[in-house]
């Protein structure tokens, strides 16, 4: 195992006042942070399941994936504000601090949260639930960690638990 550094989330939530789901991870990738955006590892699948669930092209620049993001009424952002992590590996996080995320939930009509994985989800019903007063989802991760799980797997679950709240 490699050594702990301290990461301090480095980017703003993507969102508008137009915002209906929100998703959370838990804090960006080292290629995330070297790439200034969310989920930008080549390998992660989240851009791919978006665009196939809002039946767009695949996003390339970060303009087009917060284009992307607020036509669709999707808010994106992470539950923690800073820990300490060895590489991006989620499940060495500790000291952990988490972001706010009522104040963006009050500025936007965010109705349903969703969570990128387990880690983010439990990080979510332990520091942001009980203040938000709103219920999350945990869906399957995007992370290439998660290789169990094929594109056209995580595609069928996200757009199960989605559908209902994507707005065309």
């Amino acid at each position: 195992m490699g050594e702990y550094e301290i990461v301090q989330h480095e980017f703003e939530p993507v969102y508008n006042e137009n915002s209906r789901i929100l998703i959370l991870g838990t804090i960006p990738s080292v290629k995330s942070r070297e790439n200034h955006f969310y989920y930008g590892h080549p390998q992660n699948r989240f851009w791919k399941v978006l665009a196939e669930l809002v039946s767009c092209e695949l996003p390339q620049t970060i303009e087009e994936k917060k284009q992307m993001l607020l036509l669709h009424k999707i808010a994106v952002w992470d539950v923690l504000k800073s820990c300490e992590i060895v590489g991006s590996g989620d499940s060495s996080i500790r000291a952990e601090i988490p972001n706010e995320i009522l104040p963006l939930l009050q500025k936007t009509q965010i109705k349903k949260v969703f969570t990128n994985g387990k880690k983010a989800e439990a990080f979510y019903q332990k520091y942001c639930r009980a203040e938000t007063g709103v219920e999350s989802v945990c869906l399957p991760s995007t992370s290439p960690a998660n290789a169990a799980w094929s594109l056209d797997k995580l595609v069928q679950v996200w757009r199960k638990e989605m559908n209902p709240f994507l707005i065309d």
